[in-house]
């Protein structure tokens, strides 16, 4: 039998995550309702590194009765919730931190901005850098006599993937930070394996991109440095929890 003090925190604990949930749909929602009245140029803008290296006669079409309207409509949707994401991730901080120490509270805030700053940094190396490339060397590769007709929803499915294939990719300082602070590893040992992760992020880059020596090495690159950046910022926290433990008095 649970005791009545538990129910009562295990009760408390759910009602404010409904209430902590609520408020980040809320938030998506407000910002989702801002937007569609623009669905229709956002997918345009969206399009446009596609648009712009087509042959003369290419053009997207729309396989499916209802795509001219879900596609637009999925995109501000999705797009609504990245906005967003600042505002979810205080809710979810909101939730956490009572319950954490002050050291992980000094580390889990900055890490949540971080991750969030990433993430936006992703889709945008992902839009102007990435895209223009790819989609000029599939357009390029297109055998004689075939016509190149985009669908609309096919092309939202595959940028929405390597978005989130290069948000997702982009959180690397924040993985190796968060390894080192739980002890899983030093960045002594990650700097030992640094031959084998320059391998291993021009394989990702050779998978994730176009086969070419250009966009291989502008994904593998980044992803190198982003590395770099974690075992430096690994090395600042190790460095500064060492000199903490250090100053304590023994008891």
């Amino acid at each position: 039998m649970i005791p009545m003090s538990d129910s009562s925190s295990l009760f408390s604990h759910l009602v404010e995550l409904r209430s902590r949930i609520l408020r980040a749909l809320l938030a998506v929602l407000l910002v989702f309702l801002c937007l569609v009245y623009f669905a229709q140029d956002l997918y345009h803008y969206l399009a446009q590194p596609l648009m712009a290296v087509l042959p003369e006669n290419g053009q997207m079409i729309a396989t499916d009765v209802a795509s001219p309207f879900f596609a637009p409509f999925k995109l501000t949707l999705v797009l609504s919730f990245f906005i967003a994401i600042p505002i979810v991730l205080h809710q979810v901080w909101g939730f956490i931190a009572p319950g954490l120490y002050a050291n992980e509270k000094r580390l889990v805030a900055p890490l949540l901005l971080a991750s969030t700053l990433l993430f936006y940094a992703g889709i945008a190396f992902a839009y102007f850098v990435v895209f223009p490339l790819a989609f000029a060397f599939f357009t390029g590769v297109a055998p004689e006599g075939v016509a190149i007709n985009t669908d609309i929803s096919s092309y939202l499915n595959f940028v929405l993937k390597l978005f989130f294939a290069f948000g997702v990719s982009f959180q690397i300082p924040v993985a190796i930070l968060l390894l080192c602070w739980s002890g899983a590893t030093t960045p002594a040992n990650l700097r030992q394996k640094r031959p084998y992760v320059i391998v291993g992020v021009f394989i990702i880059g050779m998978l994730l991109t176009p086969p070419d020596v250009i966009s291989q090495t502008l994904l593998a690159l980044p992803m190198w440095l982003l590395y770099e950046l974690g075992i430096l910022a690994g090395g600042l926290y190790t460095g500064k929890k060492t000199t903490n433990n250090n100053n304590k008095e023994p008891e």
